[in-house]
């Protein structure tokens, strides 16, 4: 074979394998072309659906701003470091429309004052509800503000109104009240003329008609109190500040009647928790649950004056180791003038609780005939960080 022939043999091949490697290329390139073509259709499709989702939010975006605007309720967005960064413009007209971008608690502290309800405060003349929710892993809250003011006079004046019927019903039973007093304190003071009355008997008929006296104007000043309602007060006082007072105005008493008694809970945290309102009045009910718990002991008894916190809230209970209540009168035990003594006048009850409704509390009786009974109060307290801030501020003034 020629060298001409071997030449034009590899020259074949080389186009062979050349043409091979064409056909691979081109198979590979329409290949290729027809995946491009999908992934051109797969993204067109992607992006169609990413559209119409941002104009989707972009809608609901500029429906929620709407609805903000709208709200009469204010709406306040913190972030991570307590900066006011939006705001509604129901907010806005609270507390001025420079409220972006101020801190929170420097806003607060500046135009609201606490008030007798843990989540209500009072500004200028508006009385305002905040509830706090998070807003994010970042820290941020938002605050929903309410005014109700209106809501809170309504209340007023039915706490008011229900005071004034209590009042028209038992004015049957004042009158029969006063007259007891009225007609004994009388007899004895009309013995008091007899000329041939020895000194030691006028002195023994002026005491009696004293102490009747004295009586009839207990009876008038527990009523007075009950119609008129106490004033809650602005006052900021510890759990542990409220159990010394009563215990103070009690504890004479309980050692008189040989009767033990005793004050639990008014130490650490739970002495520490701040109650907003009358301090005088709250010692009041105090004082007034604790003699009743007195009266129901015979000597050698005993009393419990306890108190407890509860998150936003702390709980006292007066308990006592006398005969308890029958529980076909349970429910009569906070009626004006009910008693089932001889003595007393039956408000001491009835005033307690008016004073711890209206420091927004409640009261209940829990009782086993034979076993003693507990009367148990719940008010609302100041957040533990609120109240440890109260107290900075009252320690700098």
């Amino acid at each position: 074979m020629t060298t001409v022939t071997r030449e034009a043999q590899e020259l074949q091949k080389a186009f062979d394998v050349f043409n091979q490697v064409s056909l691979v290329l081109s198979e590979s390139y329409q290949a290729l072309q027809t995946r491009v073509e999908s992934l051109t259709n797969e993204l067109a499709v992607a992006n169609g659906e990413l559209r119409r989702q941002y104009e989707e939010k972009e809608a609901l975006s500029e429906r929620l701003a709407l609805l903000l605007d709208a709200l009469p309720a204010g709406v306040v967005v913190l972030d991570g470091e307590a900066r006011v960064s939006q705001a509604n413009p129901a907010a806005c007209a609270l507390f001025g429309p420079a409220i972006i971008g101020r801190l929170w608690p420097e806003l607060a502290r500046s135009q609201l004052a606490a008030t007798e309800a843990a989540d209500e405060w009072l500004c200028e003349a508006r009385r305002l509800a905040i509830t706090e929710s998070a807003l994010d892993s970042a820290g941020g809250r938002i605050l929903l503000i309410h005014d109700v003011t209106a809501a809170h006079a309504a209340k007023s004046a039915l706490e008011r109104n229900r005071r004034l019927v209590a009042m028209g019903e038992m004015a049957a039973a004042l009158a029969h009240q006063l007259r007891t007093p009225l007609a004994t304190a009388l007899l004895y003071s009309a013995n008091l003329a007899q000329p041939e009355l020895g000194v030691a008997a006028r002195v023994r008929f002026a005491e009696k008609a004293t102490a009747q006296l004295k009586r009839l104007e207990r009876l008038i000043q527990d009523v007075l109190l009950f119609a008129r309602g106490e004033r809650i007060g602005r006052d900021h006082v510890s759990l542990r500040e409220l159990f010394g007072d009563a215990t103070q105005s009690v504890e004479p008493l309980f050692r008189e009647q040989g009767v033990s008694f005793r004050a639990l809970g008014a130490s650490g945290e739970a002495g520490e928790a701040i109650i907003i309102g009358s301090r005088k009045a709250l010692a009041g009910a105090l004082v007034n649950l604790l003699e009743n718990a007195l009266q129901a002991c015979s000597a050698g008894g005993d009393v419990t004056l306890a108190g407890e916190r509860q998150a936003a809230q702390v709980s006292i209970s007066v308990r006592d180791s006398g005969a308890g209540i029958a529980p076909e009168i349970q429910g009569r035990v906070f009626e004006p003038f009910f008693t089932t003594r001889g003595q007393g006048t039956g408000l001491g009850l009835a005033i307690a609780l008016a004073v711890v409704r209206s420091h927004g509390g409640t009261m209940q009786l829990r009782s086993v005939l034979g076993h003693g009974c507990e009367f148990v109060i719940t008010l609302p307290a100041l957040p533990v960080r609120a109240a440890i801030d109260s107290t900075d501020e009252s320690d700098g003034s």
